[in-house]
């Protein structure tokens, strides 16, 4: 017959615990949380996160100067078709005028070809870009 565990332990100094040392609180089990992990619990915490302590690649401390996206001008330049059709960019002769802004764009790289005439706006440009868009005959415009 089960027997009601509350009622079972009534009167027991250790209600099933062992020794009346055990269950006391955190210095039964070395701590809580993260202590001893340097220490007594080394071996555990090693197992379970692995190398926690020492140097370890490295990191820039400085911030970035532009936070936003980036995007090749060679990619722009292979996404005219789509950009004029939904309306994101405009053509007025041979001329593409394109504002980087519409697609979440602040700077302009300098990678791959060039093929159209554009004038693009955008928060910064790479030295390279502004060659290739000015070599084209296009401008390189910062807002």
């Amino acid at each position: 017959m089960p027997v009601n565990k509350r009622s079972k332990y009534r009167g027991s100094r250790t209600c099933g615990g062992g020794t009346h040392k055990n269950r006391r609180g955190a210095g039964n089990r070395g701590g809580r949380g993260n202590a001893g992990v340097n220490a007594h619990n080394f071996i555990r915490a090693y197992l379970v996160r692995g190398q926690i302590f020492g140097k370890c690649g490295f990191k820039h401390h400085h911030k970035p100067t532009i936070t936003g996206d980036v995007l090749d001008i060679g990619e722009i330049d292979q996404i005219v078709p789509v950009l004029i059709q939904t309306g994101c960019a405009e053509q007025e002769g041979d001329t593409i005028i394109f504002d980087a802004a519409v697609l979440g764009v602040e700077k302009v790289l300098g990678g791959g070809k060039v093929r159209h005439k554009m004038n693009i706006t955008a928060v910064a440009f790479s030295q390279q870009a502004i060659a290739k868009i000015e070599a084209k005959g296009g401008h390189a415009l910062t807002s």
